[in-house]
């Protein structure tokens, strides 16, 4: 077992990858709080008490784990739940943060309620988790910090609140790789592609299917999101992740499926135009020259104009 010894928090672990996650740190020898409030796929507020059930069935494979109902996009709760992982187990080992919601509209529809939620339980809830549990983990000087990113930070229709929360989360991911990494704590991010309440329904099929007709997905793209596997595939990465063995692993971003895990590359320069002048300043005309036959050669329109 990996893990023996080891304790801490994974968040919206009631259901779906973070219910994976949280069963598979435990058999690896792990204890852990499941954190999961019971709310819906929308946040809205429900009386379902999902960690329960991941509870009882870590324990009934002979692990350990307690239940958190707390909701991570409160500072105060936040704090709470790291501390009663310090009160229950001693200490803080490791923090995933899997918690998170979705209300879907194109921007010109959507609210600014929509968008403030979903920034505060994603983005935000993440940094309330990693800013407790970090102010623990430097005393201790160690730590495994896995956050919880999607592919939808490359930009994703009807969805971008999500989308900027996403990319928001790789971000500070990197950010806290840099500052704390020092400590011995470190800090990843994981973008999954799995089948669970939040990333496949009627609604989101029908949303896929517009797409497809509308040139918006290819229909590889439609096919592979209709064969999506199932969240168990994305735990042994996190597991990874949270191990001693993965000490020299520190603000990199992976993307897991069923059969394949990747890296990202950050920041690379991919093209670049000079001009070798004493002030080195472009023209608007010598740029609207000089663009297209450069920089976007052969780089198509995301979402092209269509015909009125």
């Amino acid at each position: 077992m990996n893990l023996e010894g080891r304790a801490g928090i994974v968040t919206g672990a009631g259901r779906g990858i973070g219910g994976e996650v949280a069963q598979l740190l435990a058999r690896e020898g792990a204890s852990v709080i499941v954190n999961d409030p019971g709310v819906g796929r929308g946040g809205e507020v429900t009386d379902e008490k999902p960690a329960d059930m991941v509870v009882a069935a870590i324990m009934d494979a002979g692990g350990k784990a307690i239940a958190n109902y707390d909701s991570v996009a409160e500072y105060d709760s936040a704090g709470r739940m790291v501390a009663q992982c310090v009160e229950t187990y001693g200490k803080i080992d490791f923090l995933v943060n899997v918690a998170g919601m979705l209300r879907e509209r194109m921007i010109w529809n959507m609210t600014e309620d929509d968008f403030d939620q979903v920034i505060k339980v994603h983005l935000k809830g993440h940094w309330n988790m990693c800013h407790h549990a970090i102010k623990v983990m430097r005393g201790e000087r160690y730590g495994r910090i896995v956050n919880f990113s999607s592919d939808a930070f490359k930009g994703s229709v009807g969805q971008c609140n999500y989308a900027a929360a996403k990319a928001g989360i790789i971000g500070l991911t990197r950010s806290i790789a840099r500052e704390a990494g020092r400590y011995g704590i470190t800090a990843n991010a994981v973008c999954p592609m799995a089948a669970t309440r939040m990333t496949v329904n009627d609604a989101v099929i029908a949303g896929w299917k517009r797409r497809l007709e509308r040139g918006l997905l290819t229909q590889s793209q439609y096919d592979s999101r209709m064969a999506m596997p199932g969240p168990e595939y994305i735990a042994p990465i996190v597991g990874y992740l949270c191990t001693e063995e993965s000490r020299d692993v520190n603000g990199q971003l992976f993307h897991a499926e069923r059969s394949l895990v990747h890296t990202y590359s950050f920041g690379e320069e991919a093209r670049a135009i000079y001009k070798y002048t004493e002030d080195g300043m472009f023209t608007v005309d010598e740029l609207i020259e000089t663009v297209p036959a450069s920089l976007m050669n052969g780089i198509p329109n995301l979402a092209p104009a269509e015909e009125a």
